[in-house]
């Protein structure tokens, strides 16, 4: 596999780099982003993956994240996947919330999205292979978290296989699309209208079908103009009460859905990831 370096800057004691390649799952060209601080020769680094939210790419967090000083302090690469397929002939929607920007982190079933987007087999199998074969990490030490529609994302992938991950948190993620105009929009786009086939990517249906993860972090802005309508943090907290899961719900008063938000509390974040994955070996 050709992995080819779009850019690369020195940045907080570390290497930023953006890259692209040929995915086999997408049937595009895919671009992320890769933090790696600075580290001991031979020294592998647990991981912490950034799934973004509608409309964005990589570059949104990559550039608006600020999560470079604390991965260099607590020796954590950082991966940003984008949030769909792009390119010519791929499929799009004029809708902000459907199509390219927005891929959900599903493996689509309905025509015409089903050729390309396949956004759960690329963050789920193909794109940690690459970073497994290019990059220092140790891949059994891995973190996930985003935001909103990727916050949807990093829940339930953890919740489809709990032994990847050690860490996993969310930023006003989408904890049921099954039950918002957002998700239900995409999930019939892409899946069709069977709601028994959009229940592996409904985080609260997956705790309620058994799925189980030891702890969750999770920040909801209290200023959030998407909260009730979208996001509705109370479902995930009734199914993880109901669950024994132990969830850390932190309503953050007078906070947005921006990445002013985000950033404030990133760093939290990475120290609750890092106190699980442990630091370079």
């Amino acid at each position: 596999m050709t992995l080819e370096t779009v850019s690369s800057w020195r940045s907080y004691g570390g290497t930023q780099g953006v890259y692209r390649h040929a995915s086999s799952a997408t049937g595009t060209d895919m671009v992320f982003s890769v933090f790696v601080p600075d580290h001991l020769t031979g020294a592998a680094l647990p991981v912490v993956w950034y799934l973004s939210g509608l409309t964005c790419s990589h570059a949104n967090f990559t550039e608006k994240g600020e999560y470079r000083d604390a991965c260099r302090d607590l020796g954590l690469i950082l991966v940003a996947p984008d949030t769909s397929p792009r390119g010519e002939g791929v499929p799009d929607d004029d809708s902000f919330d459907f199509g390219q920007g927005a891929g959900f982190y599903v493996d689509a079933t309905q025509a015409p999205w089903s050729a390309n987007f396949r956004m759960r087999s690329y963050v789920e199998r193909e794109l940690p292979e690459v970073v497994a074969a290019n990059f220092p990490a140790d891949m059994t030490r891995q973190g996930i978290t985003g935001h909103s529609m990727g916050g949807h994302g990093a829940l339930t992938i953890a919740l489809r296989d709990p032994g990847r991950f050690r860490a996993v948190s969310a930023f006003a993620p989408i904890v049921s699309p099954m039950h918002c105009p957002w998700g239900e929009k995409a999930l019939t786009g892409y899946l069709g209208p069977d709601r028994a086939a959009w229940r592996a990517y409904d985080a609260c249906a997956l705790i309620e079908d058994g799925a189980r993860l030891p702890e969750l972090l999770v920040d909801q802005g209290g200023g959030d103009a998407f909260l009730t309508e979208q996001l509705k943090p109370h479902l995930l907290q009734r199914a993880c009460d109901d669950a024994g899961i132990a969830l850390t719900l932190r309503m953050e008063p007078g906070y947005d859905h921006s990445y002013y938000f985000i950033s404030t509390f990133m760093r939290d974040h990475l120290h609750w990831h890092a106190a699980r994955l442990g630091g370079a070996q």
